[in-house]
């Protein structure tokens, strides 16, 4: 049973996509929210106001989650309003598209970068909320990986690399941060949307969905952020025994090309 009414969530860049749809999620039954965004005021603002016309609180803070100062601020501002944490959804993150077989595509900095923001930030923000997670007596971090972290795919191999020290962390994590505390990560495939096309490009974009949705177990064109949503939420307020676990919410990406069955 999901438990959400009257809980408090910060969820990093939670101005679009995945971030945008769980803050919503969450709001429809009755969460209140945190809608973190680093560069886009106007659209966290938008979000928050969905979020509001379902009777509950939201919290807006511009906070770049890969600076401690801000990380800082961000649990301080939560804590001042809501005298709780009970949610965090480390959802904010980078890479570089880059064909895997272009090694001398990706520099030193690209992987600095792309580690900073996907590894070392979701770490820095759970060492943040700790202490207010323990001190209410129970918290739940939810770590938004990518199924490139197991399959070694994905845009970049910076990209697929920093996925799997995410996954690698989660386990690290769930051992010293229960009873408390649980911690998972949803490892979404292939996510419709806009920043995806925009990084790929239209063509390696509509190929890709055309590839899977004649080739995966479920035959979806990938997922959308709301269907990414559902198990984030789920590891949030509903999995009470379960911690250090990954889920794989790409459709059956990563059960490869569907076998031919025999009539």
């Amino acid at each position: 049973m999901l438990k959400i009414k009257d809980t408090v969530t910060i969820v990093t860049g939670s101005s679009s996509g995945i971030g945008a749809a769980t803050v919503k999620t969450l709001a429809e039954n009755g969460g209140h929210v945190v809608i973190n965004y680093s560069k886009s005021a106007a659209a966290a603002e938008e979000i928050a106001a969905e979020c509001r016309a379902h009777g509950v609180e939201t919290l807006v803070v511009q906070a770049d989650v890969g600076k401690e100062e801000d990380r800082l601020r961000l649990v301080a501002e939560t804590m001042a309003k809501f005298g709780k944490i009970t949610g965090l959804v480390n959802n904010a993150g980078t890479t570089v598209f880059m064909d895997h077989s272009n090694l001398d595509g990706l520099s030193e900095d690209d992987f600095h970068n792309v580690y900073h923001l996907n590894v070392i930030a979701p770490f820095m923000m759970s060492r943040a909320v700790e202490q207010h997670m323990r001190d209410g007596g129970r918290g739940s971090v939810v770590n938004i990986s990518s199924v490139a972290g197991v399959m070694g795919v994905g845009s970049s191999i910076a990209y697929a690399a920093s996925k799997g020290a995410l996954n690698t962390m989660t386990l690290s994590l769930a051992r010293v941060l229960g009873p408390e505390i649980r911690v998972n990560t949803v490892c979404p495939g292939f996510v419709i949307g806009d920043w995806l096309r925009k990084g790929m490009g239209d063509a390696k974009y509509d190929a890709t969905r055309n590839h899977l949705a004649t080739n995966t177990a479920l035959k979806k064109p990938g997922g959308t952020p709301e269907e990414m949503a559902e198990p984030i939420i789920w590891f949030l307020y509903g999995a009470s025994n379960t911690t250090g676990e990954f889920l794989m919410a790409d459709g059956g990406m990563h059960l490869g090309q569907a076998p031919l069955t025999m009539r």
